[in-house]
């Protein structure tokens, strides 16, 4: 929570980023919007701007005493206990600062939504709510950093509450409900990982921003930031005024809102530009028209205009484009005016057909009667000649241009495929993580309740229905002591939770000269690109390695970036000699180094290779030394999947031999298709590994 005894800096003092400022203002103005979420590069201001905003609006009335910050000035907005007490007529009113609530990306869903006391709801038959970040949050902002790395569901938790303005806790048979009324903010960097499709359309609005790059804005930065730092107080009083014009803007927009009116026209140009932009579902037209009203109150206006409905595309659109995974962003400037201009165009026609109408009508019937007669008087021959010509078709070019395949060094990346579902569950018993893939039992409070157990110690994570449950049989003979319920503590069950996971899939690619043939390396990459494409909607974490020359490069390290991996995939060259030992050497390396920052990760190393080592790193035959190497990965139970790519017409078997002492699953480069790279995935799915020690050494 904010401390009111540090100076915030001011709102109208950040330097740049318009497009965030005015997202964040129209969501103060009209929280309808829906939230914002703003992506970018770290050091933008995100937060600051945040706790700014927060910061530039006068205090509110709030219910004295309440925890929830009901409003005193709207019966519909009060939690039980004020509403007892606006019956009772002993509800006071005082006033608050708005107030911004931090969700930190490690936060258990009791944490955010609040959890019952069900300890006193046992001894005493009432309820009693321990408020959540939902509730300090109401009526304020609600600010979640990297909101791209916390869990799914508590993402969907945050936006249901926001959506629906209140917030449900149902645990053990007893209900809680109460006000959550708040402006979602949420910030993320795409490269750490995307949020999926569902949740990025439940945000209103959407930012992308970055640095400044002009170097004045810049140095005017750092002189404002040094000032503010000097002494703060006497910073924030020198902005005093225009923050104070900011505020006065914000209320007054607040009171305008519900007087501004838009146009049946300007309703069917938000739907033309969502239907040509291909966004998919509804909720982009409602929004767009939600945003088009709060700008046209925000600018003073009872009335939306074109430019309101331009601008509130932009900032309503870009999270919402219909794309795949891996598509570049489209230019959506230029299609956004061209969809525009046409609709000008078109409601110009419109207008000019309603005054030509009667004109119209008298030529149409004095053309028609023209036309009757030139086909009356015309050779019977000539039309027959022309209805033949009619249905003639040009000959096909036989001399286009055809793609050019000489170039070996840079492979373009194949077909890529639906793949089908890999869900390995592990047999350790107990793991922590998230993602969507592999389901494994937690002791993690984020995990779905399945069953109960007896507790071997003590435990925080007690299954009250299950402990009433073994307590029921003894309530006759156990002394009571004014409890509702005796509960003994041979009586505790604790809770045991299951949820999903995400894998490491490690791809090590041989990208030596002998894969410079490019069906071959092209069918390769085409293969990795639909595992991406499956670890992009299961939210796997990636790593790429690269061997050739005489090395082996990590090209890109673990990460939840899949469109990451896809641009170092496209961008991997061919040629040189065949280090494989290397390859495998350094793949074990970024394993061990994986295993022991997080002793939960689930690892399975896919190597693409002909198999054709020719390089040493100790001096012995490179064949054999890839073969010990192999060996040590098995022993070490780490979990891999071979795929040849040998296609010529005398055949070595050199990488099954390879496949053999890594104890992997082994497929050839003519079946090298989704289902069966994918099928080796799930031949092999991972185990418990033992942990890594030492050096690796040949």
């Amino acid at each position: 929570m904010r401390d009111h005894n540090i100076t915030i800096y001011p709102f109208s003092a950040i330097v740049g980023q318009e497009k965030m400022k005015k997202a964040l203002v129209l969501n103060l103005i009209n929280p309808k919007v829906g939230g914002v979420l703003i992506r970018g590069e770290k050091g933008t201001a995100k937060s600051t701007a945040v706790r700014a905003l927060a910061n530039l609006l006068p205090e509110i009335e709030v219910v004295e005493g309440c925890k929830f910050k009901c409003n005193p000035n709207n019966r519909n907005e009060l939690c039980e206990e004020c509403f007892e007490k606006l019956k009772a007529g002993t509800l006071r009113i005082s006033p608050v600062k708005m107030k911004v609530a931090d969700l930190p990306v490690s936060a258990t869903e009791d944490r955010v939504v609040g959890t019952l006391d069900i300890e006193h709801a046992i001894k005493t038959g009432e309820k009693r709510f321990e408020p959540g970040v939902l509730a300090m949050a109401h009526r304020g902002i609600l600010y979640v950093d990297e909101i791209n790395l916390l869990d799914d569901h508590l993402v969907d938790v945050l936006l249901d509450s926001a959506a629906m303005g209140v917030n449900t806790i149902e645990r053990e048979g007893i209900s809680y409900s109460h006000p959550a009324n708040f402006v979602l903010v949420g910030t993320m960097n795409p490269e750490e990982g995307e949020l999926r499709p569902q949740l990025l359309d439940r945000f209103g609005l959407c930012v992308d921003i970055k640095g400044i790059s002009d170097v004045s804005r810049r140095v005017e930065l750092i002189k404002y930031r040094l000032s503010y730092e000097a002494d703060p107080e006497a910073f924030a009083a020198n902005w005093l005024a225009s923050e104070t014009e900011l505020c006065g803007q914000i209320l007054l927009a607040q009171k305008l809102l519900s007087d501004v009116r838009i146009s049946d026209d300007l309703l069917e140009l938000i739907s033309q530009i969502c239907i040509d932009m291909g966004v998919d579902g509804h909720r982009a037209d409602l929004t767009m028209m939600k945003t088009s009203l709060t700008l046209a109150a925000f600018y003073g206006r009872t009335e939306v205009t074109e430019e309101d409905v331009r601008e509130a595309a932009g900032l309503t659109l870009s999270h919402r484009m219909r794309r795949k995974p891996f598509d570049n962003q489209p230019e959506k400037q230029d299609k956004l005016d061209d969809i525009i201009e046409k609709h000008k165009e078109k409601q110009k026609e419109k207008l000019k057909n309603q005054d030509e109408k009667p004109k119209n009508d008298d030529r149409k019937e004095k053309d028609k009667h023209e036309q009757q007669n030139k086909e009356s008087n015309e050779d019977p021959d000539q039309q027959h000649k022309q209805a033949e010509g009619h249905h003639q078709e040009e000959p096909e070019d036989q001399n286009a241009e055809q793609p050019d395949a000489s170039s070996e060094t840079t492979s373009e990346i194949g077909e890529n495929y639906q793949v089908k579902q890999l869900s390995p569950e592990f047999r350790r018993a107990q793991r922590n993580g998230s993602g969507r893939r592999s389901k494994t039992l937690t002791r993690s409070k984020k995990g779905r309740y399945i069953k109960s157990s007896i507790p071997h110690e003590k435990t925080t994570d007690l299954a009250f229905d299950a402990t009433l449950r073994a307590a029921a049989p003894f309530q006759l003979t156990r002394e009571k002591n004014g409890n509702s319920v005796a509960i003994h503590e041979s009586d505790f069950r604790e809770k045991t939770r299951e949820k999903k996971i995400g894998n490491l899939v490690l791809f090590v690619v041989d990208a030596s000269g002998s894969m410079g043939a490019r069906q071959r390396m092209v069918a390769s990459k085409g293969a990795v690109l639909s595992m991406l494409m499956d670890a992009y909607q299961k939210r796997d974490k990636v790593g790429l390695i690269a061997f050739k020359g005489d090395s082996a490069e990590l090209l890109l390290p673990p990460t939840s970036s899949i469109e990451l991996a896809q641009k170092y995939l496209q961008e991997m060259p061919t040629g040189g000699k065949t280090p494989l030992s290397q390859g495998l050497v350094k793949g074990y390396e970024v394993i061990k180094t994986e295993l022991l920052r997080d002793p939960d990760t689930c690892p399975f190393m896919v190597l693409i290779s002909d198999g054709r080592a020719n390089v040493s790193m100790n001096g012995e035959s490179p064949l054999q030394e890839t073969k010990t190497v192999a060996s040590r990965l098995r022993d070490e139970g780490i979990q891999s999947a071979v795929i040849d790519t040998e296609n010529s017409m005398i055949k070595f078997g050199l990488a099954q031999q390879i496949s053999t002492a890594l104890g992997a699953t082994y497929l050839t480069l003519e079946n090298l298709k989704s289902d069966s790279i994918v099928n080796a995935v799930r031949a092999s799915a991972p185990f418990d590994l033992r942990s890594p020690s030492g050096d690796f050494s040949v």
